[in-house]
């Protein structure tokens, strides 16, 4: 039987694809000595941080001030999503970014599929780590579904509305007395 190949999974980074130089560490994988590699939250915690560690938390993390304090020098926070239906993940980013001021790559990895591309980034996900049956120009196209969004998010704090009278107001005629 020939080698089946396995497909990598589609990597987009600021909203394009780009090549994903971290490794992925499961619970029960030993940890590489080198290169890049993306740990179990507990795993990172007790052991050797620096510019090529970085924590993965679970759907279910309690995001404490503590452990937020701390993953603050994280050269990146990947966030798993153990199936597509489990939003816990938008709000770890989110607090991450706006709460917490996170400024590194938050990035989405588990059951990542197109269709929650759009949403992801507006709660601050910039890695988007696909699942391996998903298409990069699918997710490409989905990244710019929605020409504008009525809520406010990580990428565009003001809502809508605001925007909207912010514009009418710089082009209203000045009102003479």
């Amino acid at each position: 039987m020939p080698e089946q190949m396995i497909q990598a999974r589609p990597y987009i980074h600021a909203g394009h694809p780009a090549t994903d130089e971290w490794q992925l560490i499961l619970e029960e994988e030993e940890v590489p000595s080198k290169g890049k590699s993306i740990l179990p939250l507990a795993a990172w915690l007790d052991g050797e941080r620096g510019a090529d560690r970085a924590p993965w938390l679970p759907a279910g993390t309690e995001l404490t001030p503590a452990l937020a304090e701390t993953l603050l020098d994280a050269p990146l926070i990947a966030i798993d999503f153990p199936k597509f239906t489990d939003g816990r993940g938008y709000s770890l980013a989110r607090l991450l970014r706006e709460r917490y001021a996170y400024r590194g790559e938050i990035r989405a990895i588990g059951d990542i599929l197109v269709d929650q591309l759009f949403f992801l980034t507006r709660c601050g996900f910039d890695g988007l780590s696909l699942r391996e049956d998903q298409w990069l120009e699918d997710a490409l196209r989905n990244l710019k579904i929605f020409s504008r969004a009525y809520q406010p998010g990580v990428d565009q704090p003001e809502p809508l509305f605001r925007r909207r009278e912010r514009e009418r107001a710089r082009h209203a005629e000045p009102a003479t007395v």
